[in-house]
């Protein structure tokens, strides 16, 4: 598959009262057209810091230092802010983590929808009435397309009155509107209900294969992972510490986090038996040496990991940042 985006080496620093914050450090990843990548990690990985970066929304005093960002053969760190504006939206879509808090509770649904598609369809009649007419079907049609019900009634209706499952959908309508490239969804099922979630992902899938479009799926839960992502990127402490396909990552993890990740999942198989938690804490992320990040809690830790670690080949595809891949095949 081609590659749609391809971010080399990035980095993210925060200027902190209790010093220098490197959010995101040295983070590269692919995606390709049409495929899905679920990013996993802990609270405060950088999974969502690096895709606020991709799309150019990192405010002060936080900053991109360092790295690259191609997205369809276009460096977007190159890009001025109007220009990065216009592909906002028209060719790279996000939806945040609450969307109760991201819908404007003053704008009607319809009002919302409407305005993405004047600043980003290029595709809509000119002016005049023609223009709101099909801002209108186009409205309709994306609430119909994620599974909202008389959607030409409730296009006049303002977020607080649809549930948090709606309100979810109408996030990935608006989203959608202009039909990006690709979809970075982050945390898209917080605060719903197991049901309501498997309708959310559902419906990103469904909506992605028709579409043809790329999705990122940014989550902390490698059971949703497993079900609808093509290839998988683990962080820990704002670096990559394990990408490659997702069955192969799951079904044979090669870093001792990845492992560790699993083993705190409750399964079936295991009713009645005590989970086995990951020991200690993510270290802090100000002035931190350079040595692996996982060595105050990893079962495996030598004295020889103190330096710092690259990633390295764990196998076709795949790659691992640990100096001990041979220990946990």
């Amino acid at each position: 598959m081609t590659v749609l985006l391809e971010v080399t080496n990035l980095r993210t620093e925060f200027n902190a009262r209790a010093g220098l914050v490197r959010a995101v450090d040295g983070v590269s990843l692919r995606v390709s057209r049409g495929e899905c990548l679920g990013v996993v990690g802990e609270s405060g990985s950088g999974k969502s810091v690096t895709f606020s970066s991709v799309m150019g929304l990192v405010r002060s005093p936080g900053r991109v230092t360092q790295g690259t960002i191609f997205f369809d053969g276009r460096n977007l760190r190159d890009l001025s802010s109007e220009e990065m504006r216009a592909i906002r939206g028209r060719d790279i879509a996000m939806t945040m983590q609450d969307a109760l808090t991201a819908l404007n509770p003053a704008l009607t649904v319809g009002e919302q929808l409407a305005e993405v598609l004047e600043a980003h369809d290029e595709t809509l009649p000119s002016s005049g009435s023609a223009r709101r007419a099909a801002i209108r079907d186009r409205s309709v049609e994306m609430l119909g397309l994620v599974g909202i019900p008389s959607p030409d009634t409730r296009l006049r209706q303002y977020p607080h009155e649809f549930s948090g499952g709606m309100r979810q959908r109408i996030m990935i309508a608006i989203a959608l509107a202009c039909r990006p490239k690709l979809l970075i969804a982050d945390e898209p099922t917080t605060a719903l209900d197991v049901t309501i979630q498997a309708q959310v992902l559902e419906l990103i899938t469904d909506i992605r294969e028709r579409l043809g479009m790329a999705v990122v799926l940014i989550t902390h839960d490698l059971g949703v992972v497993a079900e609808h992502c093509d290839r998988v990127m683990v962080m820990y402490a704002g670096q990559v510490v394990e990408e490659g396909p997702t069955d192969q990552v799951i079904g044979q993890p090669r870093h001792p986090y990845t492992r560790g990740l699993l083993a705190s999942i409750p399964r079936p198989a295991l009713r009645g038996q005590p989970l086995t938690p990951i020991s200690g804490q993510v270290p802090d992320l100000v002035g931190l040496p350079p040595q692996c990040r996982f060595h105050s809690r990893c079962p495996l830790a030598r004295p020889e990991c103190l330096v710092e670690v690259p990633m390295r080949d764990a196998g076709p595809g795949r790659r691992a940042r640990c100096l001990r891949l041979e220990d946990v095949e």
